[in-house]
Formats: C-alpha cells, sequence, structure tokens
C-alpha cells in the first residue's frame, strides 16, 4: 500500500534467491548463524535499493538493518556489526500497537507460527528496547485500519526527527555501529 501510495519500488529484503536458505537456517537454532543470514539478504537487497535510488526511483521495504540487528540482539546474538556507509539510509516507520490487539492480530494471520516467532513473543521487551537506537518514526496503530495508518504514514513529517526517535545519528553508538550519513549524493529519499 505504501508503495502505491509513495509510486515507489517495493523490495523484498530477503531476495527470492535466499528463500531456500532461509527455510533451512529457520530450521536451526544457531542465532548467529540466521543474522548472518538476514544480513547478507539485507546487504542483497541494499544494492538493489542502492541502483533503484541512483535512477531516482523511490523505494519502500518492510523492514532493513534495524529489525534485523534488534530482534537477533533481543534473541541473543552478539555478534559486532558495522555497516558500511554506502547502505541507503531510509525514513523509518516503526509501527506498534497495543499487546493486545498485536496478539490478536498474530492470531489472526495466516501463517503458522515458526520457532522464531515464538521465541520473539518471549523476549519484546529486549526487542522494544533494541529497537529505541535507532531513529524512527512511531506510528501507532491501535484502532486503525491499514488505509488509516497509511494516511498516517503519508502525512508523517520526514524532515525532523519524531519526538518519541532517538536523534543520534544511527549507528553512533559505540558498541552498535559506524555513523551513516543521512544523505548520499545522487539519492532522492522519500
Amino acid at each position: 500500500m505504501l508503495a502505491a501510495a509513495r509510486q515507489a519500488v517495493l523490495v523484498p529484503t530477503v531476495p527470492a534467491l535466499y528463500q531456500p536458505v532461509r527455510q533451512a537456517v529457520d530450521a536451526r537454532t544457531n542465532v548467529e548463524a540466521r543474522m548472518c543470514l538476514y544480513l547478507s539478504a539485507l546487504f542483497t537487497a541494499a544494492e538493489e535499493i542502492q541502483r533503484h535510488l541512483d535512477a531516482g526511483v523511490s523505494v519502500v521495504v518492510e523492514s532493513y538493518f534495524a529489525r534485523c540487528l534488534a530482534n537477533h540482539r533481543a534473541l541473543g546474538a552478539r555478534l559486532g556489526v558495522t555497516l558500511p556507509r554506502w547502505i541507503p539510509t531510509p525514513v523509518t516507520y516503526h509501527l506498534v500497537c497495543a499487546d493486545d490487539e498485536r496478539q490478536r492480530r498474530l492470531v489472526s494471520r495466516n501463517k503458522p507460527l515458526s520457532r522464531w516467532d515464538a521465541l520473539i513473543e518471549t523476549v519484546t521487551d529486549r526487542v522494544t528496547d533494541a529497537y529505541l537506537s535507532f531513529p524512527m518514526h512511531r506510528i501507532d496503530t491501535s484502532g486503525r485500519s491499514p488505509d488509516e495508518v497509511l494516511r498516517v504514514i503519508m502525512d508523517t513529517d520526514t524532515q525532523g526527527a519524531h519526538s518519541h526517535a532517538d536523534t543520534e545519528p544511527v549507528g553512533a553508538h559505540p558498541h552498535l555501529l559506524p555513523p551513516v550519513p543521512r544523505h548520499s549524493a545522487g539519492t532522492r529519499r522519500t
């Protein structure tokens, strides 16, 4: 919906060529191996994203490095990750809702609950805490339809930091990530 509204290309953050390996790694229990797979997929997606941006085409992704790092760290991954400066820096929306609504939505999904999904449910506070290190526009979706959420996103001022966002640039914390530039020359972001 957002890609269509922004006249953007929707880029999957786990490209199709990764899907068979993703299934195999997700069946295992090693959180670091899983994190490395997802990081590899994201780096591959980031190259595609950058090609679109270089061509002047806006891009939307359903998740990006913040989600991968926050979830895997919450699950116990201790790998040090330094993202290169060329990684496109997006405007990020953190969609949240009341816990009872989140539980209802999880139950109504037409998708089986994986072992990793179940594990994430045991560390939701750690995931939330890990997200705080990334600048994001926090959007409460409680009681809102997808169309209403889209309207809120479209009305969100993306020029300034959201009041709930950590205004420290992504990666400024020495134990998380290196500084990532907000804007790269020759790219168009929306």
